[in-house]
């Protein structure tokens, strides 16, 4: 699991008011997530809308049990401080994908919440280096 992994595409991403493209990157026990939302519908105030496309950012820690994957993050600026105030939002990134494929160079992951489908491929390895407490 430990990588970088993107979702290059959304199926149907034309026919959706909304999409969000996923960026994980997993560590030893740590998660950075970036997420590129595009929208026709406009849910925020004008000036944080960005012509229907914004990315936000999320750093946790997550655990794979069985055919879950379950991140418990913070959303967080472009640095991964955390996030308190301004455009979108603001708080905790709690999600549970069910893991649906995996293989070296591939991970499949539907989510729990919305039964969305996320195609992920593998960019970069990342080697777990455990550090001393």
């Amino acid at each position: 699991m430990q990588g970088v992994w993107n979702e290059d595409s959304v199926a149907f991403s034309n026919k959706l008011s909304n999409y969000t493209r996923h960026h994980f990157k997993f560590t030893c026990d740590s998660v950075y997530i970036d997420l590129v939302t595009h929208s026709k519908v406009n849910f925020y105030e004008d000036s944080c809308y960005n012509n229907g496309i914004w990315k936000e950012y999320a750093k946790g820690v997550y655990a794979v049990r069985g055919d879950t994957l379950i991140v418990g993050a913070t959303f967080t600026h472009a640095n991964y401080k955390q996030k308190t105030s301004g455009c979108y939002r603001i708080g905790r990134y709690e999600k549970n994908f069910l893991i649906t494929k995996r293989s070296a160079d591939s991970l499949t992951l539907e989510s729990m919440n919305d039964q969305r489908e996320i195609k992920l491929s593998l960019k970069q390895k990342v080697t777990c280096i455990q550090k001393e407490l």
